[in-house]
């Protein structure tokens, strides 16, 4: 991501959305597109969109709109996904394993490079190309493998102690995948990605409209 410049975090959100669909566009040889197209794809207010994509360092052309592969381009580098950042997946279980399958991330600059667990069935054991470590094992793999992300998907009742361990150890940010409200120190970067929320908010609505 560009230096000093702190979005707002709704802004944010949505450049990944604006990236998914121009890179659709780039593979379909679109070379141009416009705001208003954009908004019509993903029903966002083009004069949002105009306000998002002002923090990138490209312009759009009156009647033409932005280069497709120069938005591509400039929403990649923007977001740090051209980066790469190792990242480590504390808790082996059916998330924890689909996202150390998951070799879409990589695209994104997320490279997992190791799982932990207290699981003696998991331990020594490997997710894909991932190797799975007990958790006492993690300053030893972090002096030979250093990671700077931390993602929990451990049961809900290990959730803190699992973030203080790996910031104890180095980790720098997490991705906090369970319900638990997470607390860590100032300085940590901290992302909570409930699926369990997003899923009362489908029933709730669901119910609603019955």
């Amino acid at each position: 991501m560009l230096n000093d410049i702190i979005l707002p975090e709704p802004t944010l959100r949505r450049l990944p959305w604006y990236l998914a669909y121009v890179e659709i566009l780039k593979s379909q040889k679109v070379e141009h597109v416009s705001s208003t197209q954009i908004s019509r794809a993903l029903n966002v207010d083009a004069s949002q969109i105009a306000k998002d994509l002002s923090f990138l360092s490209l312009k759009g052309k009156t009647r033409i709109g932005y280069e497709v592969d120069a938005l591509v381009s400039a929403l990649s580098d923007f977001l740090g996904f051209r980066t790469p950042h190792k990242a480590y997946v504390f808790g082996a279980g059916s998330l924890g394993k689909a996202l150390m399958q998951d070799s879409g991330l990589s695209n994104y600059g997320l490279n997992i490079v190791a799982g932990f667990d207290v699981d003696p069935s998991k331990i020594g054991t490997r997710v894909g190309d991932v190797p799975i470590y007990h958790i006492e094992s993690l300053a030893e793999v972090m002096e030979k493998n250093p990671a700077t992300i931390g993602i929990l998907t451990v049961p809900v009742n290990k959730a803190q102690d699992t973030a203080d361990t790996a910031i104890g150890e180095g980790i720098r940010a997490i991705w906090n995948f369970t319900p638990y409200r997470v607390k860590v120190a100032e300085g940590i970067v901290m992302s909570n990605t409930s699926i369990y929320a997003h899923l009362a908010l489908i029933y709730n609505r669901l119910n609603a409209d019955s």
